[in-house]
């Protein structure tokens, strides 16, 4: 029998809504859309403040569904609410060119915050989402006025509370208390394997309340009137909150709710119907939304639009109160950079002594601070060595939320995903820093950040073999190839202090993508004050008008190859040096540019890296070579290794006339 209830009719909207997309896609994952409709759409419709004509209102609260294989129930409250996703989108789910594909895609969708899929992310990304909001709470509200004051929630899932990030951000989300983060917990005890207990039997309650959570338990997830009674204690708590949903798996499906035979894959013809007729649904439509149902939902139009206008008036009212702020945060919002903020950046005098290039982005960090207030960030308990704190300003914490510095902790993946949902969120410029070879800890971050494009900095020190005695465990070999072999990700690796500088500019810039900048634990000689770290790769000194090799490098091995090229030079061997900091930047230069400083016609190039030889032979040619490392490396003093390794001016040579011969 067909159900009156209007509440009633619009979750069976959701649920169904998704399941008919799923079934047409004939791929898709309806256990999460049908079991946590009711928690989605108590949200959506008794909290979410949104206006879907204007998805990119700065004081939205913003909404995660950090579950991303249950992207069409996203796709679902998207459409019913009135963003611009239509009911033919709906249809053409996971299909080539759609504007609703497998996992949401930040940028792709309107109305999609973050990109998640990868299990975990979406939730530390909600952290960064609710620092960035606390951050900026702190900096600009006053006087009464509350210009920014948003709330973030989330789905979440039995998947997400496994994956190490999602410990890593919740740990740090209540040390830092972090009251406007709100996480609906999908606790079906289902996942692909079977029963959540094969593998996660763990007090999940204990455990948030341990981390210093505000936790509560519903003990029927289809219960819109207790889960909204608990957000809005949720709302009253100081602490970060998350509300642990009893929920069914598939709720509606006769033979599969309950079962991790509805997690991914259709429901099949028959039985979507007979869910559809367990629940009170037309079991012979599809695509099938009442008008009633569709009304109730767009009641977020009229209701956006009236909060969207009053913020407006608020804000207005708050630029004449507090004019410097008010345009300081009208700049923020629309993402752009501070007029002749560059002119903060210093210049090195060239000198032989030098300075580590980590040492040189700590004094450019501190140099373009105050220039850059939207600039914050810290490292993974690194700070005195990846030189990422910014002197005379606090630490981000409960008390001092205005505080730009950041402890993330030794959670390197927490970090990157955090950082990333700091990003996306707007009005501040993140970086995170660690060493590099603990790039590996937070990939899954990085590479969601690239595919995004998501505006997130990477600090990352210690780059090499030049770590010294902490040995191979500590000393990367193939990161410089891994992180350049991420589509979208550029790469930075500076030769000297003022080509650290250039770096920073660029990742500055950068508001379209995400940018590593990689640096030495070692002191690099100044080389020149001119650079055009800007084009990925330059001419840094021809011995010769006509050059018969190229030795090319980038960051340390820049220097190694000037002197190598000074002896090759008092021998009559002409050649000339290229520093390459970013490969990704060269290959964004047109090919006319690159043929002027690679010069075809000439065969004999040596690239020189500490790191492996993957994704150099494109430069060097046929005919080329590279000096690079295809081992691990070893616990002793820096030059030491640099020695028996083969990198000194020697072995540079000596490789570049075998290429002449």
């Amino acid at each position: 029998m067909k159900t009156k209830n209007l509440q009633e009719r619009a979750i069976n909207a959701l649920r169904f809504l998704s399941a008919d997309a799923i079934q047409q896609a004939n791929s898709g994952h309806p256990g999460l859309p049908m079991g946590a409709a009711a928690m989605a759409y108590t949200i959506w419709t008794r909290h979410l403040c949104h206006y879907p004509q204007n998805p990119n209102w700065f004081d939205r609260d913003r909404f995660v569904l950090s579950g991303g294989h249950g992207s069409m129930l996203l796709y679902s409250l998207l459409h019913l609410t009135g963003y611009d996703l239509s009911l033919d989108d709906l249809k053409n789910f996971r299909q080539w060119g759609s504007l609703t594909p497998g996992h949401p895609e930040y940028g792709h969708t309107p109305g999609v915050e973050v990109t998640t899929g990868p299990l975990g992310q979406g939730f530390a990304n909600g952290v960064g989402f609710a620092i960035a909001e606390s951050h900026l709470a702190a900096r600009f509200n006053q006087m009464g006025q509350k210009i920014v004051n948003h709330y973030t929630y989330a789905i979440v899932t039995d998947g997400d509370l496994m994956e190490g990030v999602a410990s890593e951000s919740a740990s740090l989300a209540g040390t830092l208390k972090l009251g406007k983060l709100i996480y609906l917990y999908d606790d079906n005890h289902i996942s692909i394997d079977g029963s959540t207990d094969l593998a996660f039997t763990e007090d999940r309650a204990a455990r948030f309340e341990s981390y210093g959570w505000h936790v509560q338990t519903v003990e029927d997830g289809n219960n819109v009137d207790v889960i909204d009674a608990a957000i809005k204690m949720a709302k009253a708590d100081s602490r970060p909150s998350i509300i642990m949903c009893r929920t069914i798996i598939g709720y509606g499906s006769p033979n599969k709710q309950g079962t991790h035979g509805v997690h991914g894959a259709p429901l099949g013809d028959e039985e979507l119907a007979s869910a559809k007729e367990n629940l009170g649904s037309d079991p012979e439509l599809r695509f099938a939304i009442e008008d009633d149902v569709l009304e109730h939902y767009r009641e977020a139009i009229p209701r956006g639009r009236e909060l969207e206008a009053d913020w407006k008036m608020r804000l207005e009212a708050y630029g004449r109160i507090a004019p410097t702020k008010g345009k300081e945060l009208q700049r923020r919002m629309a993402g752009k950079l501070p007029e002749n903020w560059t002119d903060s950046l210093p210049t090195f005098e060239a000198n032989s002594k030098g300075m580590a290039s980590r040492a040189a982005s700590g004094k450019v960090l501190n140099a373009i601070a105050e220039s850059l207030p939207g600039l914050i960030g810290g490292s993974a308990d690194l700070a005195p060595s990846n030189k990422t704190w910014l002197d005379g300003y606090d630490a981000f914490s409960a008390e001092t939320p205005a505080g730009r510095n950041f402890h993330f902790g030794v959670r390197e993946h927490g970090m990157g995903a955090i950082v990333n949902g700091m990003a996306v969120h707007g009005g501040i410029i993140p970086y995170g820093g660690t060493f590099l070879v603990f790039a590996d800890y937070m990939r899954g971050a990085l590479r969601v950040a690239a595919l995004s494009k998501y505006p997130a900095i990477w600090v990352f020190t210690h780059d090499s073999i030049g770590v010294g005695e902490d040995g191979p465990t500590h000393q990367p070999i193939e990161h410089f190839a891994a992180l350049r072999a991420i589509p979208g990700m550029t790469v930075i690796r500076p030769a000297d202090a003022n080509e650290t500088a250039q770096a920073w500019k660029s990742a500055i810039e950068n508001r379209n993508g995400t940018t590593a900048l990689i640096l030495t634990r070692q002191n690099l000689p100044t080389l020149a004050e001119e650079t055009h770290v800007e084009k990925g790769a330059y001419v840094l000194k021809d011995f010769d008008d006509n050059p018969e090799i190229i030795l090319m490098a980038s960051g340390s091995e820049v220097s190694l190859v000037l002197a190598a090229a000074e002896k090759l030079a008092e021998e009559g061997v002409k050649a000339r040096v290229v520093s390459v900091p970013s490969l990704e930047l060269f290959e964004k230069e047109e090919q006319a540019y690159r043929e002027s400083v690679l010069l075809p016609q000439i065969g004999a190039r040596l690239a020189v890296e500490v790191g492996i030889a993957q994704g150099w032979w494109k430069y060097v040619g046929s005919d080329g070579g590279v000096l690079s490392i295809e081992k691990y490396g070893a616990s002793a003093p820096a030059g030491k290794i640099f020695e028996e390794y083969g990198f000194t001016v020697e072995n540079v040579i000596a490789k570049a006339k075998e290429l002449l011969k």
